[in-house]
């Protein structure tokens, strides 16, 4: 499973995500001047890149099954 390149893309932006996430906690809690210029742009990032983890997870899922 480690040597599959699908697994590995669907780690590598579930680990994206994560760090996005907590970059947005980050500059939420820090509060000021960026966080009121990008915490939308920050979160449509999130947004984004979670789309593409959950599309990759599902097409693992759906190519490892069988079907």
């Amino acid at each position: 499973m480690f040597s599959d390149p699908l697994f590995l893309f669907a780690t590598v932006a579930c680990l994206v995500v994560l760090a996005i996430l907590l970059f947005g906690i980050g500059t939420f809690a820090k509060g000021g001047d960026f966080n009121k210029r990008n915490a939308n742009r920050i979160m449509r990032w999130r947004l984004g890149v979670q789309f593409v983890a959950v599309v990759l997870i599902v097409a693992f899922a759906w190519l490892r099954s069988g079907s």
